[in-house]
Formats: structure tokens, C-alpha cells, sequence
């Protein structure tokens, strides 16, 4: 990895009422990359954020961004991150050109009228720079609060939930804007609990649950490690039961008999496909489709979950 933008050691969170919101996190995240920080609700991800930005303060550990301390050398630090939080945090009896604008000068940053206008121009923003906010659908605010987070050229941007409530074709433009932030040299971290969201966009996923962040891998390496293949036979006729010739195989029979299926590991030398499908036609069981599914970061997903509240 090059040098690290966002640099994190045992970072941690407990508040007074004995409530461990994050354990001790380690965490580095190199410029231009998208790293998605996936878990369900209060798992932690906007804890971590807000810590970052310096709106909550850290009980242990350091961060650092930009090479600059996020206690010690907060405002340097914070000039580097734009954050788009959760929450709409905006007066909606002003416009959108002012706000945006304002936005820019509480960062030390000069009036830049040109970098405004490409700005809200990106975000499709422009034809309605004189509008009230409260005059704004649900979706034309969320972007301007990524207008907002961005006027005053952060080196890294935090989106936390940025596509919660909005409709997909929103989320679809938002996915193409954060792609374009990224070719720009601009860092992002984004929170989700939307699979499909770190599964096209994240060049790494970083998977937090109760507080602890259990693993950090990149997306290709994460599915390709913990990603199973599914066998499926539509058989011709239904079974009652799974014959015990294939106990050795794990299949499970589904949709009243009329399906056979298989897990396996699809990275793995012996896959069993070959020996099944043998045994298979050894006892006669004729079937008039096949298929294969590759499971999804969801199902990876819900899989290290499960595994760590059993543990």
C-alpha cells in the first residue's frame, strides 16, 4: 500500500454508561481508494466516522489524516475530510448557492465562484443554485450535502449511509459521482448496510459488527476466499428424500423435492462436482437443468456475521 491517507491505531469508544461502541481498530486506507465499512445498524460504522471528524471524542488510541494528529492537530486534519453525514444537517429557509458557498468559507477557503459552479454543475445542482432547500426533493438535498461536504476540495471524503432513502436511479448517479471523486485523486470511505453499495463500488470492504471491525480484505480477495458456489439440479422427477448414497455430498432437496442442491468451495482442488454428478447418474436420478450461483458479498456477509455472534 502507498502512504496512507487515513492512518488508525486501537481507536477505540466506551462511553460513560459502560457501552462499548468500538473496540481498539487498527485501520490504514490509501489515497484514491474506496473503502466501503459494511454492518448493520449500530455496529459502530458512524462512531468511527464521527471520531474521525471530530465530533465524538476518542476513549484510547490515534488516528491521523494526512499525516496530520485528529486530537492534536485538529483543524488540519479536519480541512482534509469533507463529510457527508447521515442526517440531513442543513437550514432549508436557505439557498442552495449560499449554503454551499458557506460551506466553503468555515474552512479557511477563499470565494472560488468558478469551483462552486462545476461543483453544483456535477451534481446536477446549477439549475436550481437559487432554490430554497425546503423547495428540494428528498434526493436534490442529499446532493447538496455532498456539495456541502465537498466545496472545500477535501482530500477525503466520508459518506456515511449516503444512498439511505433515496430511489435506486439516485443511488445509481451517486455511485457514478463517487467514481468520478476517485479519478479526481479524492479518497472514500462510505458506511452502508447496502451489500449491492460496497459490491460495485468498494476496492476494499471492511466488515464491522458489535463494535469490532473483524475484517479487512479487498473485495475481489474477500469473495474469492470466502465466496461458495451453489450446484443446482431441477430434477425430472421429484424425490421424497435425499438418497443416502449422497450423505457424504451434504445436498439438500428443495422446492417439494424438485431441486437437489450443492455447496462448494470453488477455489478448492477437489470440488466434488465430478464425483456427485457420477454417483448421481449412477443411481438413475435423471434432471433436465443445471445452474451455478456464486454467492454474494451478502451472503459472505451474513455468513462472518453469524459466525462471530456463535463464536
Amino acid at each position: 500500500m502507498s502512504e496512507p491517507v487515513l492512518s488508525i491505531s486501537g481507536l477505540s469508544k466506551t462511553y460513560a454508561s459502560g457501552t462499548v461502541a468500538l473496540k481498539p481498530t487498527d485501520l490504514e486506507i490509501a489515497r484514491g481508494e474506496i473503502f466501503a465499512l459494511l454492518g448493520p445498524n449500530g455496529a459502530g460504522k458512524t462512531t468511527l466516522i464521527s471520531m474521525l471528524c471530530g465530533l465524538v471524542t476518542p476513549s484510547g488510541g490515534s488516528a491521523s489524516a494526512m499525516g496530520h494528529d485528529i486530537i492534536r492537530d485538529y483543524r488540519a486534519a479536519r480541512r482534509e475530510i469533507g463529510l457527508v453525514p447521515q442526517e440531513m444537517s442543513i437550514d432549508i429557509f436557505e439557498r442552495v448557492i449560499d449554503t454551499v458557498n458557506f460551506s466553503r468559507t468555515l474552512f479557511g477557503k477563499p470565494k472560488d465562484p468558478a469551483r462552486i459552479e462545476q461543483l453544483l454543475r456535477d451534481l446536477s445542482l446549477w439549475d436550481k443554485r437559487n432554490e430554497k432547500l425546503k423547495e428540494l426533493s428528498g434526493g436534490m438535498k442529499r446532493r447538496v450535502m455532498i456539495a456541502k461536504a465537498l466545496s472545500h476540495d477535501p482530500e477525503i471524503l466520508f459518506l456515511d449511509e449516503p444512498t439511505a432513502g433515496v430511489d435506486v436511479e439516485l443511488r445509481r448517479d451517486m455511485w457514478d459521482m463517487v467514481r468520478r471523486l476517485r479519478e479526481s485523486g479524492v479518497t472514500i470511505i462510505l458506511t452502508t448496510h447496502y451489500i449491492e453499495e460496497a459490491e460495485e463500488m468498494a476496492d476494499r470492504v471492511g466488515v464491522i459488527t458489535g463494535g469490532d471491525l473483524i475484517l479487512v480484505e479487498e473485495k475481489k480477495a474477500l469473495m474469492r476466499k470466502l465466496g461458495k458456489k451453489e450446484l443446482t439440479l431441477v430434477l425430472a422427477e421429484p424425490l421424497s428424500a435425499v438418497p443416502p448414497e449422497l450423505a457424504e455430498w451434504k445436498v439438500t432437496l428443495e422446492d417439494d423435492g424438485h431441486e437437489l442442491h450443492y455447496v462448494f468451495d470453488a477455489t478448492a482442488e477437489r470440488t466434488g462436482v465430478p464425483s456427485l454428478m457420477r454417483k448421481i447418474s449412477d443411481l438413475g436420478i435423471a434432471f433436465k437443468d443445471l445452474s451455478t450461483k456464486q454467492s454474494s458479498l451478502e451472503d459472505i456477509f451474513v455468513q462472518l456475521v453469524h459466525e462471530r455472534r456463535a463464536a
